[in-house]
């Protein structure tokens, strides 16, 4: 029994696994091909979050995957009136095969997974994301081959997406390169256990030496979701910080762009971009049905 809680919690091996398998399930959705190694097994989702791609994503995947989807809103659950963690956790597992969580802390998460006995995976918290990450290597592999040696700009908040690319640069081999304004960079401690198991990454403040030559520039909106009370203090910090065609400019003449979304056109990102021929976003957030039905199975099949 597996958790998915970080992108380190998988080998590379079996990342890459995950993701064959996600591209053979695509092209059997694409052909009317049937799959299902999950038939009669059951998905607990639990939200304390909001969400469009993440929730039909799962709920969808396990559906095409012969299971079936539970929603759970905290709000609505005993979770949302003062059920311990642990509680919660300890019944869930006598009555479903795994469960998804999407929540702030990632302390609530490994709490959960703790006491849980049935595969716990994590659809996102502040500290990290790594589900988008296995969606968008899948992306960047199915548009332009192998990303292992490649170079990926990240120009933004050193947020959940930032550290889920940091880890990927472990499991998937790319060079990373970070550009953050000063005092949104990416947390040291992330970084630096990273690095220790062979991560190649740079920081800088610059977001044009950032994106120069590189194979893939990606973003995220500049306030997350709890974050609303500073919208206006990081639209200050992060001016400069748009992915727009001048900054497009610098990066290899094939280079994609992508974004987890939603996405704040004429803030993180200009108009021209994201919806321009370089910008892969619509088929990665296709993807994350695909990649995700390759990491269920994997955990639960």
């Amino acid at each position: 029994m597996r958790h998915f809680l970080t992108l380190l919690d998988i080998t590379p091996d079996e990342a890459r696994h995950i993701l064959k398998r996600a591209a053979k399930m695509k092209r059997q959705l694409k052909e009317g091909k049937a799959s299902n190694p999950l038939q009669g097994k059951t998905l607990a989702m639990i939200f304390d979050k909001a969400s469009t791609r993440t929730r039909v994503s799962f709920e969808v995947g396990m559906f095409q995957l012969g299971g079936h989807a539970l929603f759970l809103h905290s709000g609505t659950t005993q979770l949302g009136r003062g059920e311990p963690i642990e509680d919660s956790a300890r019944v869930l597992s006598g009555m479903v095969n795994g469960v998804i969580i999407r929540t702030f802390g990632q302390d609530t998460l490994q709490r959960f997974a703790k006491y849980a006995s049935v595969p716990v995976i994590n659809a996102l918290t502040d500290t990290t994301h790594p589900c988008q990450i296995l969606t968008d290597v899948f992306t960047y592999e199915e548009q332009r081959g192998r990303i292992e040696g490649k170079t990926v700009a990240w120009v933004g908040d050193g947020n959940n997406m930032a550290h889920s690319w940091i880890n990927g640069a472990v499991t998937f081999g790319y060079r990373l390169r970070i550009a953050s304004p000063a005092g949104y960079c990416p947390n040291e401690k992330m970084l630096a256990a990273a690095c220790t198991l062979g991560a190649d990454v740079t920081l800088t403040d610059d977001p044009l030496e950032a994106v120069t030559d590189v194979d893939l520039v990606t973003t995220d909106v500049w306030t997350s979701m709890g974050q609303e009370t500073e919208q206006a203090e990081r639209e200050k910090a992060f001016a400069g910080f748009c992915i727009d065609a001048r900054v497009m400019s610098y990066a290899r003449p094939d280079a994609l762009f992508m974004h987890c979304l939603p996405a704040h056109r004429g803030e993180e990102v200009s108009a021209d971009i994201i919806d321009g021929p370089q910008s892969a976003v619509w088929v990665e957030a296709e993807n994350r049905l695909h990649a995700q039905k390759g990491l269920l199975e994997f955990l639960m099949a």
